[in-house]
């Protein structure tokens, strides 16, 4: 009977383990922390009799109309580029000699039974280590995302997504973040490195996706959990 529950522990307890190293749920298109948002509709002013100026109608002479509202649509430019390195090389040596010598006693070395009490210790330790660590990631492409909220100090919320759908699976691109007017270009385009807390996620689903993920047995003996 101690043997069947001890069993079942061990079952349950690599489940839990196994569990905790899986990948979550694949993201869905149409997610609402990313689609557009939809402006109420704008009441029409009822008309100005004595001049020619209407509020929210206006247009400046001089420029093209640029996003500043909510809904309206801005393009980012994906320009993005990381690259870090990192080199360690460590090494620890350490040595010790403990000598303990019993003297003698009456011209007599002293002994515990067949034991001779002089003793001698000698430590040695050495740790040598290395690593090194070189990564580099590179994004470009456009994005179109909508205004979502428009901030008290003037800043201005977007997100949005993109799905491309192919005969193995799909690609998406998701961005959420926040820019400033004045950075938005005339054509209404801007840099994705003008965006300030920005979320930016580029992966896929599908046939060719999986085949680059690992299975739940490699990814619990490449996790934390596994103890050697």
């Amino acid at each position: 009977m101690m043997s069947v529950l001890f069993r079942q522990f061990c079952f349950t307890g690599l489940a839990l383990l196994l569990s905790a190293c899986t990948i979550g749920p694949e993201p869905l298109p149409d997610d609402p922390a990313y689609a557009p948002v939809i402006p109420a509709i704008t009441e029409i002013p009822q008309p100005n009799r004595g001049g020619i100026y209407r509020p929210d109608f206006s247009v400046a002479l001089f420029e093209d109309r640029r996003a500043n509202r909510v809904g309206d649509i801005i393009s980012v430019i994906l320009s993005e580029r990381t690259q870090s390195s990192k080199t360690a090389d460590t090494e620890i040596t350490k040595e010790s000699a403990t000598s303990f010598d019993a003297g003698t006693v009456l011209g007599v070395a002293p002994s515990l039974g067949d034991y001779n009490l002089q003793t001698e210790i000698n430590q040695d330790r050495e740790l040598i280590g290395e690593s090194s660590s070189d990564q580099s990631n590179s994004l470009s492409g456009s994005i179109a995302v909508t205004v979502s909220e428009i901030l008290p100090n003037g800043l201005m919320v977007v997100r949005g997504e993109k799905w491309m759908t192919f005969n193995r699976g799909e690609e998406f691109i998701r961005i959420r973040g926040l820019i400033r007017p004045e950075d938005v270009q005339p054509d209404n385009t801007i840099l994705s490195t003008r965006l300030a807390d920005a979320r930016i996620t580029y992966s896929g689903t599908g046939d060719l996706a999986d085949s680059n993920k690992q299975g739940w047995g490699s990814r619990f003996f490449n996790s934390e959990y596994w103890p050697f």
